[in-house]
């Protein structure tokens, strides 16, 4: 993503000595995270959240799942998820949750990139073959999703607690 979000403290979950965090301080606590977990929603509505790997490139996040496991079933019923990281702390560090609409990467190109891009991340375990679309370890093969965020929240936790919004589109 090119574009620059616009950027917004609410002041009404922050304290009155906080700022907005910078785009940048984000970009590089999604970068660095290890393990994410996405939200999406099933066909009846109930919610589903599970945790994953996941990698920053050319501007969105980009998790795998098998076709077959439900947050795959989930998405191909409604595209839109929420994919949080952080820490599981109350007083320090950041949590940062990312609002967006999951779309397939099929392109061969582009997925080998990617799978290049999560052995280098998560190392030689994690290391993807890449042909008819998808990725393949072992007996097995992935879908995966790229999501552009639409809007970014951050948690700024102990003293000054803050929430920044990075907002991409018009969607609140």
């Amino acid at each position: 993503m090119t574009n620059q979000p616009h950027t917004r403290l609410d002041a009404r979950y922050s304290d009155e000595k906080a700022t907005a965090r910078p785009w940048s301080e984000a970009l590089a606590l999604l970068t660095s995270a290890e393990l994410f977990w996405i939200s999406t929603v099933r066909p009846d509505g109930r919610p589903h959240v599970t945790p994953l790997p996941a990698v920053w490139s050319s501007g969105a996040l980009h998790f795998c799942t098998g076709p077959e496991e439900r947050k795959a079933r989930n998405l191909a019923e409604n595209p839109w998820v929420v994919l949080t990281t952080g820490t599981n702390t109350w007083d320090r560090g950041y949590d940062l949750v990312v609002e967006g609409e999951a779309v397939r990467v099929t392109q061969e190109d582009r997925l080998r990139e990617l799978a290049a891009a999560w052995e280098a991340k998560y190392g030689s375990f994690w290391r993807f073959e890449v042909r008819n679309g998808c990725f393949h370890h072992g007996a097995g093969h992935a879908f995966v999703f790229s999501v552009a965020p639409s809007t970014v929240f951050g948690f700024g936790k102990g003293e000054p607690f803050s929430q920044t919004r990075w907002r991409f589109s018009r969607e609140d």
